[in-house]
C-alpha cells in the first residue's frame, strides 16, 4: 500500500478521510476503508473463508468469529483502538482476541501507523466481514498520534486499546465494563495484566529513575486504559513523547484530581517476546535510541511534545 491513499484489490482508490489533531490545525489526513463501498466494489470479499484468515484458531473460535452485519450496534459501548506499524505477523491473532469476546457491543478502529508490509492485506477479510471493525491507513507518525487520531474517531462511550503484539482474554471487556460501573465510577482503569514472554524480558527502564530498572507490573500499561472516551479528549490524549506517554498521561489525570483505579483480574495478555519494543530501544541507547528509530521510520525527526 502507498502512503497517498487506500487501496483496495480491484485498484479503487478510497477518498481521504481528514481527522483533526488534538489542539492542531491544520487537520491531519487518515484514510478510511469505508465498508458499505468495500462491499460495492469487491463483492468477491465479501465473505471470507474464516478457516483460511484465521488459521490455527480454534474450530470454536473461529466460528465466532462469523458476524451478521445485520445485528450491528451503530451505538457501541465500547471503542477499541488497535494501532499497528508492520506487525501484519501479529495482528491477526490480536483482532482474533477481540472477536472472541464476550461481550459484544463494541467497535474496533484498527490505526495503520503507515505500514510497509502487508498488513492491509492480513485486516481486510475481518474487515469486510464485521461492521464493527474499520481500517484507517495515514502516513507513520508514531504511537502517541496514532491513538489520538483512534481517540477522535472513537464513537462508544468507552476507549480502551489493544497493542497489535498483544491479545485479549475472552472476558476482558465485560471485566472491564463491570469495574467502571461500579461506584463511585474512576475516571481511569487500568492493569490486570498476563506477562507472556521470559522473566527478563519482564522489566523495563524507570523513567522516574535514570538508570534503574522496574518491572512492568508497577508500570501503567497504556495499552490497559481503559475510560470514558470524553475524558481522553478532555485531556487531549496522549502526549508525543520519546517514552513514558502513559505515565505522563496519568500524572496529568492525577493533576486533576480524578479517580484512577488499578484491575487485578490478567484479562490482558501483554507480550514481552515482540520485536521493535520501545522498551528494548530505551535500554539499548535511551530516548536517543527511540527517536532515531522513529526518525527512520517516519523519514523525519519528532519534536519530544506533539500538538497537544
Amino acid at each position: 500500500m502507498c502512503h497517498a491513499c487506500a487501496v483496495i484489490r480491484d485498484g479503487s482508490r478510497l477518498s481521504p478521510l481528514t481527522v483533526p489533531r488534538f489542539g492542531s490545525s491544520p487537520w491531519e489526513p487518515v484514510f478510511l476503508l469505508l465498508l458499505p463501498l468495500v462491499f460495492s466494489v469487491t463483492p468477491a470479499l465479501a465473505k471470507p473463508s474464516f478457516d483460511e484468515t484465521y488459521e490455527g484458531q480454534t474450530e470454536g473460535n473461529r466460528s465466532r468469529m462469523k458476524t451478521n452485519s445485520s445485528t450491528h450496534n451503530h451505538s457501541p459501548l465500547v471503542s477499541i483502538i488497535l494501532c499497528t506499524y508492520n506487525r501484519a505477523h501479529l495482528v491477526k491473532r490480536a483482532v482474533a482476541s477481540v472477536l472472541t469476546q464476550s461481550y459484544r457491543n463494541w467497535e474496533l478502529i484498527i490505526i495503520d501507523d503507515g505500514s510497509a508490509d502487508d498488513t492491509w492485506r492480513v485486516v481486510t477479510p475481518v474487515v469486510i466481514s464485521d461492521p464493527r471493525i474499520t481500517y484507517f491507513y495515514h502516513a507513520n507518525t508514531g504511537l502517541a498520534r496514532a491513538r489520538n487520531i483512534g481517540i477522535t474517531l472513537a464513537s462508544g462511550e468507552y476507549t480502551t486499546f489493544l497493542d497489535s503484539d498483544d491479545e485479549y482474554r475472552d472476558n476482558h471487556l465485560s471485566v472491564r465494563i463491570e469495574a467502571m460501573e461500579r461506584q463511585p465510577s474512576p475516571a481511569l482503569i487500568y492493569g490486570g495484566i498476563e506477562y507472556v514472554g521470559p522473566l527478563g524480558k519482564q522489566y523495563t527502564p524507570d523513567a522516574q529513575r535514570p538508570g534503574k530498572k522496574i518491572h512492568l507490573s508497577k508500570c501503567y500499561a497504556s495499552g490497559t486504559f481503559f475510560a470514558r472516551t470524553s475524558a481522553f479528549k478532555k485531556l487531549n490524549g496522549f502526549r508525543n513523547l520519546p517514552f513514558a506517554e502513559d505515565f505522563d498521561f496519568i500524572q496529568r489525570m492525577q493533576k486533576k484530581g480524578l479517580k484512577i483505579v488499578k484491575v487485578q483480574e490478567p484479562t490482558y495478555r501483554y507480550r514481552v517476546d515482540s520485536d521493535n519494543r520501545l522498551c528494548d530501544l530505551y535500554e539499548q541507547g535511551g530516548e536517543e535510541a527511540i527517536l532515531e528509530f522513529r526518525a527512520h521510520r517516519a523519514g523525519q525527526h519528532y519534536e519530544l511534545f506533539g500538538d497537544s
